[in-house]
């Protein structure tokens, strides 16, 4: 091979750091070189990591293979001791040329291979602009990294360090390169985006930087938020779901389960009730509005009981696009200490969930069959309603702006066609 290439796992914040690591890494003038970007988020995840790095080596056994990403902050030793494995960098180390240009040669001890620094020492996110998305329709900014909460089931804010936010001007600037590019769709991304701005002077909201950004870059035509923490949302962002047509009617929100006392146990700051007056508001300010949502089945204590109130939230919240991971114990945690449940009744509680979460799902599409609906076509076939719903689109330009008119669905997409006046 020649150039660089990048394997992303985990979030959309990797997605658009993978292109900036892209960038700086030729520009260094790295040639025949493989950065494999990790996420840490569950055990499986790092697995298929290091999956993909021996697939890469067999495939490639001349080829530099560099790892960084989350997994490679909180198990630097674990990479850096893979024979297929030539550098590990960390998370804020993949963002800079100079740590390319100064990557070992090969045949390297482990400990040479290691370019990890105390991602807790870091006090700021730089601006990182990139032109384009890779293989992607819709433009990913980041606006904020880091995580200032400890849930006790979570590793990445040993991966990603304390909260930090990136300058208001600086993510307008970026949204103004993309849609010069030919974006219409923007989403914001950070680790906890909902925290956006409190280390920033005046304390901006991620609300209030929605808001500029729509005022500022007119071109946007669609904006949306990736996962957020409902108890973090301010009255800006309630006012746009209301009020902004550009604001897409879609929220992704970071749930966790739904029994109070698990909640606790996790140390989430929200209650159950506090997660369906969210949803019950933001429904009657956008009745279209869709909800999707991420939960943990089978976390340490969890009872059947406790269990049943997580199925009953989900579907008390007509969660659409439900997103279920079984609890995986993260060395490091304080979850990783608590009493586990059995490894088949934590599989067996996903797939009851996840069962739920077809359910919901089904009855989401149901609703859409006979509505009229602006599509974002991406570029296999496939399209997304402004509140995120998969569309059929076949023979649809990828990044076109469509209405359709809905009349169907397979269980997994919805079918359409074009609206009379496209048709005409």
């Amino acid at each position: 091979m020649s150039g660089v290439e990048v394997i992303t796992f985990g979030c959309r914040l990797n997605i658009y750091e993978s292109e900036v690591m892209r960038a700086e890494a030729e520009k260094a003038g790295l040639n025949n070189a493989i950065l494999v970007n990790t996420c840490a988020v569950t055990g499986e995840a790092v697995r298929q990591a290091r999956q993909a790095i021996r697939r890469a080596r067999r495939d490639n056994p001349e080829a530099r293979i560099i790892v960084t990403g989350c997994a490679a902050q909180t198990e630097k030793e674990t990479f850096a001791g893979m024979a297929e494995v030539d550098a590990v960098l960390g998370n804020e180390e993949k963002l800079a040329s100079a740590n390319y240009r100064a990557l070992p040669d090969f045949g390297v001890s482990a400990e040479e291979k290691l370019r990890v620094n105390d991602i807790m020492s870091v006090k700021s996110t730089a601006p990182q602009m990139v032109k384009h998305i890779d293989g992607h329709v819709r433009a990913f900014i980041q606006v904020q990294n880091g995580c200032d909460h400890r849930c006790t089931f979570c590793i990445i804010p040993y991966g990603r360090g304390n909260s930090r936010s990136v300058p208001m001007g600086s993510v307008v600037d970026q949204a103004r390169k993309l849609t010069e590019s030919g974006y219409r769709e923007i989403v914001l991304t950070g680790v906890d985006a909902t925290s956006y701005g409190a280390d920033l002077p005046g304390e901006p909201t991620l609300g209030l930087l929605a808001k500029t950004l729509l005022k500022q870059v007119p071109d946007i035509r669609r904006l949306r938020l990736s996962s957020i923490d409902s108890i973090e949302a301010d009255r800006h962002l309630l006012d746009l779901i209301a009020d902004e047509a550009r604001f897409m009617p879609h929220l992704h929100l970071s749930l966790q389960h739904g029994d109070d006392m698990i909640l606790k146990r996790m140390k989430r700051r929200h209650s159950s009730a506090d997660a369906l007056d969210f949803v019950n508001e933001v429904r009657r300010l956008r009745p279209e509005i869709s909800i999707g949502a991420d939960m943990i089945a089978g976390f340490p204590t969890e009872t059947e009981a406790m269990f049943d109130n997580a199925v009953r939230l989900a579907e008390d919240a007509r969660i659409a696009h439900l997103h279920v991971f079984p609890y995986s114990p993260r060395p490091g945690t304080p979850a990783a200490r608590m009493p586990q449940l059995d490894r088949r009744l934590v599989k067996e509680r996903a797939a009851r969930l996840r069962a739920t979460g077809h359910m919901l799902h089904q009855s989401h599409l149901d609703g859409m069959v006979g509505t009229r609906q602006w599509l974002l076509v991406e570029n296999n076939g496939l399209a997304h309603t402004e509140n995120f719903t998969l569309v059929a689109a076949p023979g649809l330009k990828p990044r076109a702006l469509v209405e359709v008119d809905i009349i169907g669905h397979d269980g997994k997409h919805l079918d359409m066609q074009l609206t009379a006046a496209d048709a005409a």
